[in-house]
Parts: C-alpha cells; sequence; structure tokens
C-alpha cells in the first residue's frame, strides 16, 4: 500500500488572512495528500515541532503580511537544526518577485503566488517528494 504524502501548512506570524491556505489545503486533501493544518499565528519554533512531530515530507507556509524574508528563513534554520532539513518546504501568499529568488537560495523549494492553480501545488509536490 501506497504511502500518502503528509503535509503540514501554517501560517506563520501575526498574519491572519487563512482563506488563501484553506484552498490548498482542500486542493491537497482531494488529491489524496494528508494535510495538517496548523492554524493562524504560529511562531516558528510552533511549526517546526509540529511538522517533527507529525512527520511530514513537506511544509506549506503561507503569509500575506510581509514577514516572508524573516520569517521563512527561520523556519528554514530550525529544521536544519533539528536535523530535518530533508522535509521540503514551500511557501506562498503575497510575495514580490524581487524576494522570491532570495528565498530559493535560503532553502524554500518553491514560492506559489496568487492566481498559481492549486493543480501546479499538487503536481510540484508529486514531483519533489519521494
Amino acid at each position: 500500500m501506497e504511502q500518502r504524502i503528509r503535509v503540514l501548512l501554517a501560517k506563520p506570524g501575526l498574519d491572519g488572512h487563512d482563506r488563501g491556505v484553506k484552498v490548498v489545503a482542500r486542493a491537497l486533501r482531494d488529491a489524496g495528500f494528508e494535510v495538517i493544518y496548523t492554524g493562524l499565528r504560529q511562531t516558528p519554533e510552533q511549526i517546526v515541532t509540529a511538522a517533527i512531530e507529525e512527520d511530514v515530507d513537506a511544509v506549506g507556509l503561507s503569509l500575506l503580511s510581509g514577514a516572508h524574508n524573516t520569517l521563512f528563513r527561520r523556519i528554514i534554520n530550525l529544521l536544519r537544526e533539528q536535523g530535518a532539513d530533508d522535509v521540503l518546504v514551500f511557501g506562498g501568499g503575497v510575495i514580490p518577485e524581487p524576494d522570491i529568488p532570495g528565498l530559493l537560495e535560503a532553502g524554500i523549494s518553491a514560492v506559489f503566488t496568487p492566481g498559481t492553480p492549486t493543480s501546479t501545488v499538487v503536481d510540484f509536490l508529486r514531483k519533489n517528494i519521494d
């Protein structure tokens, strides 16, 4: 029996808008993924702890508040410190195009901006998780 891909979706920081992440969660569930949504206003430490405890394959971060450069990098660094650098981390939300290359360089595997079809996220995860 094939094991389902486990994805943790999180809203780091003080961002209080979660419609987009809920749409992604539903699309991933509909595609057969196991999805854990941590809810709003999570600290990087809470997200990393949940990712390790839930033994996820991927962490999806959704952010609209503009703190992506700080929070996404902090989560990547905490995962590395905890020995969980094999967890694929992707991001989404309102992220300016000029910031995306730096996030990719920091270890974010992909950044999905508003208007990205959910099928693109599904396909990306299927292709990049063993």
